[in-house]
């Protein structure tokens, strides 16, 4: 080793035993958070969660890219297993303290190692397998005994069961894990899962619904609004003042998610604008290098909300 990497790695082990938030290598360490690091935060129940949540979509690889199939391969090679830990540490030493995604094996591979090498980021994840099938009360099962502090109905699931007219297994897949005793919650991208979990006086204790608005090149065109909901690839909430309408009905918490419409709005206009009309938490994918960034956006955003319903949270 010369002189100026011994220097270096002087430098590093000093300022991590300074920080007491990175290990020797300067990396965010799991479990550590910053002195300063206070992001406000609301309940879910008896859940403490961050106003941000860290998203899983860029931790998953499913990036939402439209077109731009390059983007996939491109995050898969980034955000390596050792690269999502770094990513939920600096999270954590940011003030973010609640991940939300989808259950596929590998990602909740890493999850897992996270938590036992000290991580402390509570989970709040959406089971895959179909509802009202054994698979998923295994799943939701799995989950709690992992440790998992919250559980949603997945979008996708959602908003085809609803589309069918199967509040039933609604109701099923949110009572799997209130039965367990976690929060429960129902996921969607249709506004009318939203409007019949209310109407049918669905138990779950939250909703996670897409949000944001339509001012970017490729926002939906009006022909696309008058079809039948589907997810069309450039958008992924149809009707945001009627979101912003009914949300303000519901008494439950509102985490809102694609508030960026997968990257197309800029953070600090794509956060104002969810605070302002009404959610309560956004959850937003990240890379590493854009955390720090983001949050300092949303602590200096939240003291200037001026929202018409309350918090909900």
């Amino acid at each position: 080793m010369n002189r100026r990497e011994s220097l270096k790695t002087m430098i590093a082990a000093v300022g991590a035993a300074a920080a007491g938030a990175l290990t020797t290598r300067g990396e965010a360490r799991p479990g550590a958070a910053a002195a300063d690091a206070k992001l406000p935060y609301g309940k879910i129940g008896d859940l403490r969660v961050s106003r941000m949540l860290l998203g899983g979509n860029l931790l998953t690889h499913f990036t939402h890219s439209r077109d731009l199939k390059y983007v996939y391969r491109l995050t898969e090679k980034y955000n390596t297993d050792e690269k999502i830990m770094e990513t939920l540490a600096l999270a954590e030493q940011h003030g973010i303290n609640t991940v939300s995604m989808h259950n596929p094996p590998r990602p909740m591979s890493v999850l897992k190692k996270y938590r036992r090498q000290g991580g402390k980021i509570q989970w709040i994840i959406c089971p895959t397998a179909e509802v009202g099938t054994q698979d998923y009360i295994n799943q939701v099962r799995e989950l709690v005994d992992n440790g998992c502090e919250a559980i949603y109905l997945w979008g996708v699931h959602a908003d085809r069961l609803v589309a069918e007219g199967r509040m039933d297994l609604v109701v099923k897949a949110v009572e799997a894990a209130k039965e367990l005793g976690v929060a429960s919650g129902v996921g969607c991208h249709d506004l009318n899962v939203v409007i019949e979990c209310e109407n049918s006086r669905v138990p779950c204790d939250f909703y996670i619904k897409t949000f944001h608005h339509h001012n970017y090149p490729s926002a939906p065109k009006p022909d696309q609004l008058k079809e039948p909901y589907r997810e069309i690839p450039g958008y992924w909430c149809r009707d945001p003042q009627k979101t912003i309408e009914v949300m303000a009905r519901v008494e439950k918490p509102w985490i809102a998610f694609k508030v960026m419409a997968a990257g197309a709005i800029p953070p600090q206009d794509a956060f104002q604008y969810a605070f302002q009309n009404g959610a309560d938490h956004i959850l937003v994918g990240m890379f590493d290098f854009e955390i720090a960034e983001d949050v300092g956006l949303v602590k200096s955003i939240l003291p200037t909300v001026n929202r018409s319903q309350p918090w909900r949270s």
